[in-house]
């Protein structure tokens, strides 16, 4: 197999195992009762409704920058105060369903969206980035690529995901 057919191969798992998560932490995420919802596992940690309202604000920061690294030379972006962000938006007090459908359907968007950029643009090498401070697993000192952005994306959903559904 040649390298492009490998990064290729590569992408489709990223793309499939994202889809597969989405659709599977969706459904069981609705099982959850509206007041389970609201309670935290563990004291001083957020509740259900605040993690998948950091997932939202996740994917809506994620979106932009996905597109705008399109455009761009690097990947320098603005990065955002997450814990401030769930406080004003009061997740807690929004309805669970409500919630849940937005996180699935704006996901199924990113993952259209990182199914559609271009693999030269998703691949390309670049040397001046944030990651360190906007990626969940953090480059520093080395060139970085939208991919592994994207990548990142992913698994720190699944991060967040497990931790209101432990068996994902």
């Amino acid at each position: 197999m040649i390298i492009d057919d490998l990064e290729k191969n590569d992408m489709e798992d990223l793309l499939s195992d994202f889809r597969q998560t989405i659709e599977t932490a969706s459904q069981r995420l609705l099982q959850i009762s509206e007041e389970q919802s609201k309670t935290p596992r563990t004291h001083g940690k957020w509740s259900p409704k605040q993690i998948i309202g950091h997932l939202i604000d996740s994917a809506s920061n994620n979106h932009q920058r996905f597109v705008r690294a399109q455009f761009t030379d690097d990947l320098v972006f603005p990065s955002y105060q997450q814990e401030e962000w769930v406080r004003a938006q009061r997740y807690d007090q929004e309805s669970w369903e409500q919630l849940v459908q937005l996180w699935k359907y704006y996901n199924r968007h990113l993952l259209h969206l990182m199914s559609v950029v271009p693999e030269e643009v998703r691949t390309r090498l670049r040397d001046k980035h944030n990651l360190a401070q906007t990626a969940w697993q953090t480059v520093e000192n080395r060139p970085a690529t939208l991919e592994y952005f994207m990548r990142d994306y992913v698994e720190h959903l699944k991060n967040h995901v497990r931790q209101i559904l432990p068996s994902l």
